[in-house]
């Protein structure tokens, strides 16, 4: 494996004006060159600092607004509480990180493509997101009620600490 110094020496011979092997090549040294700015931070939303998570919703709510205009999307697909429910946030700021990902300096034109081949099925979850959150059939927000999984179950901490693996 080559190192971040090593991927400008990185070349595959080619067989003709631009083959596979060349293809390959600039797939190996745009993974080499990538560039990485604190914008293009993927977080988890469990491990935000206040800092963070400012940063996060700010960008997120610019976006999702982009995105609802410009693709006139409807409150059966994104509802204007979706910001009160985790599921949907979550899967807005996947969308958000995947576009932003589409759209680099290194990209030949693919990820925009495969972003737009990804987004059909991204609406489909968040429709499906709204509709379980009930909120567009009431007309109103319906907050959410959290399921949490006991873990002090006796029966649990038994299996947890079992190996669970076939005596083969």
């Amino acid at each position: 494996m080559l190192s971040h110094d090593e991927a400008d020496e990185f070349d595959i011979p080619t067989s003709g004006p631009i083959g596979d092997d060349e293809i390959t090549a600039q797939l190996f040294r745009s993974a080499f060159n990538a560039s990485v700015s604190p914008k293009a931070v993927t977080r988890r939303w469990r491990e935000l600092t206040p800092e963070q998570a400012r940063e996060v919703w700010t960008s997120l709510t610019a976006w999702v607004r982009w995105l609802v205009a410009t693709y006139q999307l409807t409150t059966s697909v994104v509802p204007d509480c979706w910001w009160r429910h985790p599921e949907i946030v979550a899967e807005l700021y996947a969308l958000q990180r995947a576009e932003l990902a589409s759209y680099t300096d290194e990209d030949r034109g693919f990820g925009p493509l495969a972003f737009h081949e990804r987004l059909p099925h991204a609406v489909e979850r968040l429709r499906m997101h709204t509709r379980t959150a009930g909120c567009v059939g009431l007309q109103a927000h319906k907050e959410p009620t959290p399921r949490l999984l006991a873990t002090d179950d006796p029966e649990f901490l038994e299996w947890q600490n079992a190996s669970h693996q076939l005596g083969i």
